[in-house]
C-alpha cells in the first residue's frame, strides 16, 4: 500500500513587511483589541489573529513579522488585517508594501520506512547531521533547493527553510531521486 502524500502540506509560514512609520506600540495596544503588549517577554505588539490563524508581531520600527500562517495566500490576508486596522487609527503608508517570505515549513510522507543508518553514509556525513540518541531524526542540508528536510525512520519529512511553496515539492522530489539512486528506497 503506498502511503506516500501526493504533495508537501505546508504546517508554518515566516513572513516581513516593513511599513515607513515609526510605532508608538503602547498607544497601539490601547486602541488596536485583541493585541498583546508585554515589552519584558517581547519587543512588539502581538496581535492574534484567528481567521486566516496566523500571529503577526508589530514593532516600533515598522517592522512587521507574520508566524504561523498555513499559506502564503494566508500570510497575504493576515498582513492585509494589520495594514487595515494600522490605517483605521491614521497611520499612512505604502498602498502595498512588500511582504517577504523567510521560511516555509511543510511535512510529507515518503510512503515507506528508511534506514537512517544507511541514508546518513549514503548522502554523506558533510551534509548530514544524525545523532539518534539526541534526536530521532536525520537532518540533510539539502543543496537544490537550498532547503534542510528532517528525515525518520517512519518515512516522514519534515522540509524547512523553503523561500517559495514549490521549493517543498522539489525537495521532496530530489530526496526520493537521490535516497533511489543510492538504493536505500524502492521508488
Amino acid at each position: 500500500m503506498d502511503t506516500r502524500t501526493d504533495s508537501p502540506e505546508i504546517q508554518n509560514v515566516v513572513a516581513s513587511t516593513r511599513i515607513n512609520h515609526e510605532l508608538e506600540l503602547k498607544e497601539l495596544a490601547a486602541d488596536i483589541t485583541g493585541v498583546e503588549y508585554n515589552p519584558s517577554a517581547v519587543p512588539g505588539l502581538v496581535y492574534r489573529i484567528e481567521e486566516p490563524k496566523a500571529t503577526v508581531l508589530i514593532f516600533r520600527s515598522g517592522k512587521i513579522v507574520c508566524t504561523g500562517a498555513s499559506s502564503t495566500e494566508d500570510v497575504d490576508k493576515a498582513v492585509s488585517i494589520v495594514f487595515r486596522e494600522l490605517r483605521s487609527l491614521g497611520l499612512r503608508f505604502d498602498k502595498s508594501p512588500e511582504v517577504t517570505l523567510h521560511n516555509i515549513v511543510s511535512k510529507a510522507d515518503l510512503g515507506e520506512s528508511l534506514n537512517l543508518n544507511a541514508i546518513a553514509i549514503g548522502l554523506g556525513l558533510e551534509n548530514v547531521e544524525y545523532e539518534p540518541e539526541q534526536f530521532p531524526g536525520l537532518l540533510y542540508q539539502m543543496s537544490e533547493p537550498d532547503v534542510t528536510i528532517i528525515l525518520f525512520g517512519s518515512g516522514k519529512v519534515i522540509i524547512a527553510g523553503a523561500k517559495r511553496p514549490t521549493e517543498a515539492r522539489t525537495a521532496v522530489d530530489n530526496m526520493i531521486r537521490e535516497l533511489g539512486d543510492l538504493g536505500l528506497m524502492g521508488t
